[in-house]
């Protein structure tokens, strides 16, 4: 293969993740938008807010930590609950770890810091047909990267609109919405639908359980129960 081939390969396979994530980023500007807010309404600076997004970069946590020392909790409780709530992406990066092997420790690095649900998600979903490990990586940094750009750009546009926002506008109503939008072109058996109603479930009963444990609960048990209907359906299949 040509250099200029092969740069065409690489430009293709980030484009495509690129392409595969847009719709899911109409949801996500909203999402970045509120960690802005969040930063400049407990005392940060725009910069500091900016900043405290580039190093954090984790979404519900990172406005979960906002909020605590905001109201006066130390770092290490900030930085306690921040963990506690990222413990899904233990689960996500041993199901990402196989499609991305072969990188260098720079790019194991740099492929761990943009990992998101989304990214996460949308890389998953097309890993099911799309069987070639060089092009996994490819398009797995042109979903998470555009994604990252996009929060990065979302969170200096809340922090520079800061209150100036009115309340009128319902931008929190985003963030369940884009998460809905990954999760419903996933439900495609019954392992699936009972992995979602399981998790959905657990996560709604336990939604004031202290550090949102509720969710890393639901998400636990949710894959328990969608791993053994997946296993009673190859027995009855097999017998």
């Amino acid at each position: 293969m040509t250099q200029a081939g092969s740069r065409t390969d690489v430009s293709d396979g980030l484009l495509r993740g690129a392409v595969a994530m847009a719709p899911i980023l109409l949801g996500v500007v909203p999402f970045g938008m509120i960690a802005g807010v969040a930063g400049v309404e407990n005392g940060m600076t725009v910069l500091e807010a900016c900043a405290f997004s580039l190093i954090a970069f984790a979404g519900a946590s990172q406005i979960a930590a906002l909020d605590l020392l905001g109201s006066g909790a130390s770092v290490s409780v900030a930085v306690l609950t921040a963990t506690v709530i990222n413990l899904r992406f233990l689960m996500f990066s041993a199901a990402m770890a196989p499609h991305l092997q072969g990188q260098s420790l720079s790019g194991r690095i740099l492929s761990s810091y943009i990992l998101t649900d989304h990214a996460y998600a949308v890389s998953q979903a097309r890993y099911v047909v799309e069987p070639a490990p060089r092009s996994k990586v490819r398009y797995y940094l042109g979903a998470a990267v555009s994604f990252w750009v996009v929060w990065q750009i979302s969170t200096l546009v809340g922090a520079l609109l800061g209150r100036g926002i009115p309340e009128v506008v319902p931008l929190a109503f985003a963030v369940p919405l884009s998460f809905l939008a990954l999760m419903m072109p996933a439900l495609t058996n019954l392992p699936a639908v009972t992995a979602a109603v399981v998790g959905g479930a657990i996560a709604v009963i336990w939604v004031d359980a202290p550090g949102n444990l509720g969710m890393l609960v639901g998400a636990l048990l949710g894959t328990t129960a969608g791993y053994l209907h997946h296993r009673a359906n190859a027995r009855r299949s097999s017998g």
